[in-house]
């Protein structure tokens, strides 16, 4: 009874807001570049293929650490880890403004969205150990965090480079990172970190994800999955420049509709996870997110300088398929084995093939010289997740399809039966 009375603050502020800080944090990196993208160019020669490589960071990243961040918790605790986290933050957003080269400008971007990788694994289970009483209310208060932090780094990326140069508009959010480092280190240096039980940062169980490879509704998750992770970091990277060159809109301007294009990200986090519940026919959310894909992809197609706002804003609701696909992870699971198993498989897989995106996006650009052909394959992308609301919309479970693909016992020969 005392812990479900106990306040928010009650002996917690610390961790209340070095969780609100840190979740400010989570991406300030993965839309901060490409608003300014030739104003560093200028300075730093990097080529198609070096951008596409910065775009598919983040996602190589965000997998890679969420296979390995539990190992370094097991080691260190989640406190520590996440103060390394932090640091390497820091240093990578200082080492992208400081960049001289393509070299160090990919080095940096990779040890930020490495930070951002981990932090990503365990902000949840800081909130179930400072706030087992207030776990919905503290991971709803952080998602909105993440999602109102999304839309300002290209908000704000062309103003700071006209004012300071493009170099302090990439390196101003080390400050972020060091102010959320101080409430850890607090808890860290107090010993206020060891009072509570810790949990654990699960991982699946490698028999029980090698058979998920056979499950019809796992593959059609990763696919909605990865269908919104080519499409979101495609768009992160390259919607900018072109936007100024088939839009005709200026930097700032293409900044600002690379956030509104975030900013859709956040109606759809509040609205989708209910719909989804509530749903008989999830199939239709689905074809709901390669629709808005698809009509923001031809706006800009057919009428680039007319409306733009609106096909970006429509291509921005398409991104309901992220929130659809993490809700749909429980939903389609029986067992926490299951839901932890098939989560380790939609965002390992997902993730990976959501890398492609920027670099294909990026490739196709240089060899035809235009954006029609990028943006047909992304209208191509969302329509082939279509196929994959076809299996949702059947209301069946993982644990149906790994029942009917068990591996048939190894029968050896008895010793009566061998012939010499």
């Amino acid at each position: 009874m005392e812990t479900a009375a106990r306040s928010l603050w009650s002996g917690r502020t610390l961790a209340l807001l070095g969780i609100l800080l840190v979740a400010a944090n989570l991406r300030t990196a993965v839309a901060a570049l490409s608003p300014i993208i030739t104003r560093v160019d200028a300075d730093i020669p990097l080529g198609t293929l070096a951008v596409g490589v910065l775009g598919m960071l983040p996602p190589v990243c965000f997998a890679l650490f969420g296979i390995f961040t539990p190992m370094f918790t097991k080691r260190h605790g989640l406190e520590t880890t996440l103060a390394l986290s932090l640091l390497a933050l820091f240093v990578g957003h200082l080492a992208r403004g400081l960049s001289g080269s393509v070299v160090l400008l990919l080095l940096g971007s990779a040890i930020t969205f490495a930070g951002l990788g981990v932090g990503n694994v365990l902000l949840p289970p800081l909130v179930k150990k400072y706030f087992p009483d207030r776990v919905g209310l503290v991971t709803s208060l952080y998602v909105t965090v993440i999602s109102l932090s999304t839309l300002v780094p290209p908000l704000v990326a062309v103003p700071v480079a006209d004012a300071a140069g493009w170099r302090t508009s990439l390196g101003m959010w080390s400050a972020f990172a060091l102010v959320a480092l101080v409430p850890w280190i607090t808890m860290l240096v107090r010993h206020r970190t060891g009072n509570m039980p810790t949990p654990v940062v699960e991982e699946p169980e490698p028999a029980l994800l090698g058979r998920l490879r056979h499950s019809s509704v796992a593959w059609a998750i990763t696919a909605v999955f990865a269908v919104s992770s080519v499409n979101a970091y495609a768009v992160f990277a390259w919607l900018p420049q072109l936007l100024v060159d088939r839009a005709l809109v200026s930097e700032g301007e293409a900044g600002t509709l690379l956030s509104l294009f975030c900013a859709m990200g956040f109606p759809c986090a509040v609205v989708i996870p209910v719909l989804t519940v509530r749903l008989k026919n999830v199939g239709l959310l689905v074809y709901a997110g390669a629709f808005c894909f698809v009509i923001g992809y031809l706006g800009l197609i057919v009428a680039p300088m007319t409306l733009t706002w609106l096909w970006v804003s429509a291509a921005g609701l398409g991104q309901l398929l992220f929130p659809l696909a993490l809700v749909l992870i429980n939903l389609r699971t029986r067992t926490h084995e299951g839901a932890v198993a098939m989560s380790g498989f939609v965002q390992g897989v997902g993730y990976t093939l959501g890398a492609l995106g920027p670099l294909v996006v990026g490739l196709l650009h240089e060899v035809t010289g235009d954006w029609l052909w990028p943006l047909v394959f992304l209208t191509a992308t969302a329509l082939a997740v279509t196929v994959a609301g076809a299996v949702i919309a059947r209301p069946h479970m993982l644990e149906d399809d790994l029942g009917r693909f068990r591996p048939a016992p190894l029968h050896l020969p008895r010793a009566e039966d061998r012939k010499d």
